[in-house]
């Protein structure tokens, strides 16, 4: 159902090596850019993500509760997109591990301050 997610930023290339690191990790790459937007993934594939500067000119800000889940193929995934993330200006929110019986995440703040995850089922 969801098509793609917009995250804000206030410094595209900060986003743009930030981006491009979780997007090589997950098999696809830049599909879109111009001066203020990048949007990563591949035509017809699954949701992509996208890093904008508002339109509006203002600062971009955080969406409190507002976060994206990116699918992992294994565990293993999971932890290699967290520690990416990490090393890419990110910060933690909850180390990977099991939330519950089958459902296995990591949690990290891109360098704007965007909640993400890395998950796999099961």
């Amino acid at each position: 159902m969801i098509g793609y997610v917009t995250v804000g930023t206030n410094d595209l290339e900060k986003a743009a090596r930030f981006y491009d690191a979780i997007a090589a990790e997950m098999g696809v790459g830049r599909m879109m850019e111009f001066d203020n937007f990048i949007a990563w993934g591949a035509p017809g594939g699954a949701a992509g993500v996208a890093a904008t500067k508002p339109f509006d000119g203002n600062p971009a800000t955080v969406g409190n509760g507002v976060m994206v889940a990116l699918e992992a193929k294994d565990k293993d995934q999971v932890q290699k997109l967290y520690d990416i993330a990490l090393a890419h200006g990110g910060t933690c929110e909850g180390a990977p591990g099991p939330r519950g019986d089958s459902f296995f995440a990591g949690y990290f703040r891109d360098p704007d301050g965007n909640k993400l995850n890395a998950f796999v089922m099961g």
